[in-house]
This record gives structure tokens, sequence and C-alpha cells, in this order.
């Protein structure tokens, strides 16, 4: 890979079925401080694309190559363990030592501190939304995974949030799907639009 790209999606072809296949020489590139957005009506494959690219499926052919990833979801509820605190389970994925990095991407997610040592259900959907995205820009990744992640956020809270995660866009790449093209205009460097077969 080249040393600024973060994603090389080289020709895949994938179904679930060879008979009707939802990518077919499918090739994509990502480099570092862009966003990509993946843009499509539910069940046209959007998710799936993810699922090749952390390697949960492999493609029929083609090649994909990426660098470090960590990945934001659509449900923050569902991302975090009821029962441990955020900050517990920020260290099950990564050791928090600079307390100095902690504090300043806090402060620009506009989070408490006090917030990261309550359980998931203390927090609302935004704020534990950009716990997601605290806990995956701790992670140092050079390609971030963001499936749909406000659409469970309302369209202020949604707005600020994208905001706070593209304010980060200098460390990593973005792949975000999402299903409002709106949004994905306001802050793609390219849309990629996947018609459902």
């Amino acid at each position: 890979m080249k040393n600024n790209s973060v994603l090389d999606i080289k020709s895949i072809t994938f179904g679930y079925k060879k008979e009707k296949l939802i990518y077919e020489n499918f090739s994509l590139l990502l480099n570092k401080s862009e966003i990509t957005s993946i843009v499509g009506a539910s069940g046209s494959g959007k998710s799936t694309l993810f699922e090749l690219i952390t390697n949960n499926l492999n493609p029929f052919n083609g090649e994909i190559k990426t660098k470090k990833i960590a990945s934001i979801y659509q449900d923050p509820y569902s991302s975090f363990h009821p029962t441990y605190s955020i900050i517990e389970q920020i260290n099950d994925v990564v050791e928090v030592y600079d307390n100095i990095e902690l504090e300043l991407i806090l402060e620009k997610l506009n989070l408490d501190k006090d917030l990261i040592y309550k359980k998931p259900h203390e927090l609302s959907g935004g704020q534990l939304q950009r716990c997601s995205i605290l806990r995956a820009i701790l992670i140092k990744p050079d390609l971030i995974l963001a499936d749909e992640p406000t659409s469970a956020l309302d369209n202020i809270t949604a707005l600020e949030t994208m905001k706070m995660l593209i304010s980060f866009l200098d460390r990593f790449g973005i792949l975000l799907i999402t299903h409002d093209k709106a949004l994905a205009s306001w802050c793609s460097d390219a849309i990629v639009e996947i018609d459902k077969k």
C-alpha cells in the first residue's frame, strides 16, 4: 500500500449466492484525511462491504488491503456492555496511559470527564455515541469504519457528532455508511452509490 492510503480494494467480487452478486469487480481507494461515503438503500450491501473489509467475509476474487481499523456503529447502546463503565470498556481495547491525550479528545468531543466513569444507561444516546468515537480514536487507527454512526441521533446532535468526528480527520481516513445523501454530500470527498440488485 502507498504511505497515504489506508484502504485499497482491488476488483473484488462477492455475493451470498454466486448467481446473485452484490459486488462485481468493485474497487475503492481511500487515503488518510479523506472521507468516502457508501450510500444505498437497506439491503443493498453497504454493511456487507464492512464485513469484507474486516475479514468476516471473504471475496470470491480480488483483494483488500487495509491498515489499522476501528469501527463506530449505528446503535451506541449495543456497542457497550451495560454493566461496565465506559472507561473500563475503553481499557478493554486500549490501555489509556496518556491523560493529556484523553482530556484533549474529551474536550474536543464536548464530553465531561466524569461521564466516562458512568455506565452506558446513565448517558444520552448522543453522549454514548461520542464515547464510541472516543474509544475508536484512542485505538489510534488509520481507518475508521463508521456504519450509520448518527442515524440513532436527532438531527442537531447528529450534525454536531459528525463535525466532532471530522475534526480528527488529520489522524485517519473514514469510510462512512449512510442512507442520508445530504449528509454524504456535505462531508465526503467521494460518494459511492450501491444499487440494490
